[in-house]
């Protein structure tokens, strides 16, 4: 009679960190790694290698290390799984089919745990499953009673999640999901609503105020607001008591927590910043995000500037650092008239892209044309070639619309850099 050789196994040791909590945690993974290894030498198991992992098995295909288990399995590298418990491989429908899949390809001969062990049979592959399956109805239950014990607590007044700047949560058991104001950054956050509301702060100043001049940081984080941040800080309806949970719910809630500002101070802010958001987008400005500071690499902005004489008005703008990167930059203002005037200065060492530019000069001689034939009846035909390159670029800078002028800079050749009042091109 034959004797049928049996294959021998050869176990990955897969330990996995749990998600509970401390209290109900089973074991760390340096203790599953020495149970499970205790365990194979008393039964004289062969594990080739030991892989560790800290990542939740709650979503299907989020383990790199698990994937790279089950690709050296499907290269014949293992055949056999060590581990702590049924619920380390799988969470979920995903990974515990491709578990499954892979014994009934026979690539995966037994999976092997503390107090069980699964062989390829129908029987075992079953409990297998019921198992991670149970493991699985534990995490959706779970996820029901967090969101449930969630709703309850918003509709109490709590807070559920990490206080915003300017408060701090509570620490104590008993008093979970209360925040308190925070007596660092509280008033700081207060007095941006009212430099908003009542002095007309932009973001920008605030931001600078808050960084360079206060040196303003985060209780989270120990880090700087950005500008995005100051900006959902100061739409942030928290700070006068009210909330919405989910955000984009609809779900309206009054919190327990005491109101940093009044509800009148927040709407004040609110046509403050919507003002100054119509105002920058209803002006354009010829230069802007063409050119950087040459002190501090921050960008350039622009401003204008109204005089009154005794018989008309003029308009003046104005170039200058952002100063997003130091917020004591010297680079000083330029006035536009100023600053074109050092283009055209320049104009003539100006490593220009002449190709660009003479087909952006046909296109506006062709347009030309078009438009004398069409009045005119003119049938004499521009010749493009003829026109001087560096006396257009003079004109558009004069006398074009402001979205000439960003083309005409767009075909330099360097970096446009503004230092003290003075531009040139960086190589």
């Amino acid at each position: 009679m034959a004797v049928i050789p049996t294959v021998k196994i050869k176990y990955v040791l897969y330990a996995r960190k749990s998600t509970e909590s401390e209290e109900r945690q089973v074991l760390s993974i340096d203790s599953q790694i020495k149970e499970m290894l205790s365990m194979a030498e008393r039964e004289g198991l062969e594990v080739v290698e030991i892989r560790r992992e800290s990542h939740s098995a709650k979503e299907s295909g989020q383990r790199p290390v698990y994937k790279e288990i089950l690709e050296d399995i499907r290269r014949g590298r293992f055949n056999g799984i060590l581990t702590w418990a049924p619920d380390r491989l799988s969470r979920n429908a995903g990974d515990l089919g491709s578990i499954v899949d892979l014994m009934d390809q026979k690539l995966l001969m037994e999976i092997r745990t503390y107090g069980q062990h699964f062989k390829n049979s129908p029987n075992e592959k079953f409990l297998l499953m019921i198992l991670c399956s149970q493991a699985k109805l534990e995490n959706d239950n779970k996820s029901v009673n967090v969101k449930r014990g969630l709703r309850t607590r918003v509709e109490m007044g709590l807070w559920p999640g990490v206080a915003p700047t300017g408060y701090l949560n509570q620490k104590m058991m008993d008093r979970k999901c209360q925040v308190i104001i925070d007596p660092e950054r509280g008033h700081v956050i207060k007095k941006i609503f009212e430099k908003v509301a009542y002095e007309k702060w932009s973001g920008r100043k605030v931001y600078n105020w808050l960084r360079f001049d206060l040196n303003f940081r985060t209780a989270a984080g120990k880090k700087h607001l950005s500008l995005g941040n100051i900006y959902r800080t100061l739409s942030n309806t928290f700070y006068y008591g009210v909330f919405e949970y989910p955000r984009g719910s609809g779900n309206w809630y009054t919190g327990k927590h005491e109101p940093l500002i009044t509800k009148e101070l927040f709407d004040l802010v609110q046509e403050q910043v919507k003002s100054q958001i119509l105002r920058s987008e209803g002006k354009e400005f010829a230069f802007t995000k063409m050119m950087a500071c040459g002190l501090c690499d921050s960008g350039i902005s622009a401003c204008e500037k109204f005089k009154k004489f005794k018989n008309a008005t003029h308009r003046y703008v104005y170039y200058g650092c952002t100063k997003a990167k130091d917020g004591n930059c010297k680079c000083g203002y330029i006035e536009e008239k100023e600053l074109i005037k050092q283009f055209e200065n320049l104009i003539e060492n100006l490593n220009i892209n002449e190709i660009e530019i003479k087909q952006k000069i046909k296109a506006d001689v062709e347009k030309f044309t078009r438009m004398q034939k069409f009045f005119l009846g003119n049938k004499e035909k521009v010749n493009v070639s003829g026109v001087d390159i560096r006396s257009y670029t003079k004109y558009v800078l004069q006398e074009g619309e402001d979205f000439q002028k960003r083309e005409l800079l767009g075909c330099l050749k360097g970096k446009i850099i503004l230092k003290q009042k003075q531009i040139f091109l960086s190589k």
